[in-house]
């Protein structure tokens, strides 16, 4: 059964931003009703170490502190840049001074240029959900206190504290991001509150859904207790005259099958958006996260809260 109430986020890379316009994007997020702003995690934008970027934690606490409603999370955290049990601590203090809008997304780290530069170990696909694996479950029996144990591979914490606890209970909403079957997926079964299906997956999407549902039942979780998210480009246009001038920029700014704007982008007038949500929302995904073609403008984060989000209101 679809959820009748989605919830929207912008995704805004903080990619050459100075961070009075990253503010101003979140400020206008927030008075026009969208659900959350959603932050990178790197080193430096990946292909562009010479475009300046803001750290993502620095930056997500300064948005928080100066919103009042607005959400504010990361698709996704690198287990690799960052302890568990340090992770864990931050993320609960976050939680705590937001007064509980944290969204804890948590991935294994995805590109591999900026480990070797900063030194920091990257490792194989197996090691790195390995390391996934600990990180989410020191970062899960800290947040569900009062005191975490763990011995594993990587990682061993004793007798560790976590006070004050999150203001969410028993935690911030947990994503995990990505669509391998092998070794994602059945993390996400394990520790996710939500499943965020990356854009370079939207053409297997409902193929990784099922998959995920297979991970579930050989754990015996059920599914419908993991929200089905997006992460999507948004081409988003008043008329339909403007759709292919915007379309083009999109895959140039957007550029190659990784982006999944033609195999999942949600492109068009603002009808052709709520019809293509509310066929995703059939197919069981109740949160959206998007890309705006043209950088969160004004003009086009306006035009989704005007016409593209009372559709689902009205539900």
């Amino acid at each position: 059964m679809a959820v009748l109430h989605p919830t929207f986020g912008i995704y805004l890379p903080q990619v050459g931003f100075a961070f009075t316009e990253i503010l101003e994007r979140a400020l206008l997020c927030e008075e026009l009703g969208f659900d959350a702003l959603w932050l990178m995690d790197h080193l430096y934008p990946p292909e562009l170490p010479d475009v300046p970027s803001l750290e993502a934690w620095t930056l997500a606490t300064a948005l928080l502190a100066r919103t009042r409603r607005l959400r504010v999370g990361h698709l996704v955290l690198a287990a690799t840049f960052r302890h568990p049990a340090l992770l864990a601590k931050m993320a609960t203090s976050l939680d705590v001074i937001s007064d509980g809008r944290l969204e804890l997304g948590i991935g294994s780290g995805s590109y591999k240029p900026e480990h070797e530069r900063a030194g920091l170990a990257w490792g194989t696909a197996r090691e790195r959900a390995v390391l996934l694996g600990e990180t989410l479950e020191i970062v899960t029996r800290a947040m569900a206190g009062p005191r975490c144990d763990f011995t594993g591979e990587r990682f061993t914490v004793r007798d560790l504290p976590n006070l004050p606890p999150p203001v969410q209970r028993p935690r911030p909403p947990l994503h995990v991001g990505g669509a391998g079957e092998r070794f994602t997926l059945p993390l996400v079964a394990r520790f996710a509150d939500v499943w965020n299906c990356p854009t370079y997956a939207l053409a297997d999407a409902d193929t990784k859904r099922a998959a995920l549902g297979r991970a579930c039942d050989a754990i015996g979780r059920d599914p419908a207790t993991i929200r089905c998210s997006l992460e999507a480009v948004l081409v988003l246009v008043a008329e339909q005259a403007d759709v292919e001038a915007a379309r083009a920029l999109a895959l140039r700014r957007f550029a190659g099958s990784g982006w999944g704007v033609e195999a999942g982008g949600f492109v068009g007038t603002p009808d052709d958006v709520v019809s293509r949500i509310g066929e995703a929302m059939a197919r069981g995904f109740s949160s959206f996260v998007f890309f705006t073609h043209d950088r969160a403008a004004p003009a086009t984060l306006r035009l989704f809260a005007e016409r593209v989000r009372p559709a689902f209101l009205r539900a």
